[in-house]
């Protein structure tokens, strides 16, 4: 279980930007600033990757705004966590196999914030010495305590919790990505171009980066790939879907489809030049 004590208010260092893109894992899929259904906390950021060397300590913070009209009571604990083949993620107070979980402290278990107040939360990541290269994963869970709160003549609920995913690279530890596949899979009942993206690293990655599409009928338009993390070890279905301009709805294609381009992951490059049909 993760160690409960003070932290330093000193060398606390900034969470990274987030990408452009939003994050498709549960709710760390959650805008920046988020308010989740039935729980009165926005939450930022909704997930960290960061950089750490093994025997070193990382301290970072999260901040919790209580837009309730009376004070919000908060549980907060760590958990770990699986991703699964359909996307969804799936939250366990329970110790898993070789979780990192012990080497996370956490600033309070229990907090109590006033209507409109925000509250800079710390935790502190510190591997062991010689920890060999590895990514250290975990949820900080963010527990509303509260019943529901009457606003006029409205309930507020209060009720309800976030998993703040927090993503650690250790020892230099980097993901390894490789299309292994294409193919149309139908996604909400419309067809859609996926590639199969293989991690043969040892820290998670994401696809990022702008390609062509050529649909049927000759038009042309940007695409971009989903913002998923795919996990060490695994091969995950990536969609490539079209990019919406400001303002108007994302440009429907059809199929057989062309995309060319290059997908990235950090540095490197992935060339994709591949048709897609039904």
């Amino acid at each position: 279980m993760s160690t409960e004590h003070p932290l330093p208010a000193a060398a606390l260092m900034p969470a990274r930007r987030w990408r452009r893109l939003l994050g498709a894992l549960g709710l760390a899929a959650l805008a920046p600033a988020a308010l989740a259904q039935g729980f009165a906390a926005y939450i930022t950021p909704p997930r960290f990757e960061v950089k750490i060397d093994a025997g070193q300590t990382l301290r970072q913070v999260v901040e919790i705004q209580h837009v309730g009209s009376q004070k919000g009571s908060y549980r907060i604990y760590t958990a770990d966590w699986t991703f699964q083949p359909d996307n969804s993620v799936a939250f366990s107070e329970a110790l898993a196999p070789d979780s990192c979980r012990p080497w996370v402290a956490i600033e309070r278990r229990d907090l109590t914030v006033d209507p409109g107040a925000r509250y800079r939360y710390r935790f502190e990541i510190t591997p062991p010495p010689g920890t060999a290269p590895r990514e250290c994963r975990f949820a900080l869970m963010i527990e509303g305590l509260d019943p529901a709160q009457v606003q006029g003549n409205l309930n507020f609920p209060v009720g309800g919790r976030i998993g703040v995913i927090v993503y650690a690279a250790v020892g230099g530890a980097a993901p390894e990505l490789s299309i292994t596949g294409t193919r149309v899979l139908t996604v909400e009942g419309k067809p859609t171009a996926v590639v199969d993206v293989r991690n043969s690293g040892n820290a998670h990655g994401r696809l990022e980066g702008f390609v062509n599409g050529t649909d049927a009928g000759g038009a042309r338009f940007e695409m971009a790939p989903a913002d998923l993390p795919i996990l060490p070890g695994e091969t995950r279905r990536v969609a490539i879907t079209p990019v919406a301009e400001d303002g108007k709805p994302a440009p429907v294609a059809r199929f057989p489809l062309t995309i060319k381009g290059n997908l990235e992951w950090g540095r490197n490059r992935l060339p994709l030049d591949a048709s897609f049909a039904p």
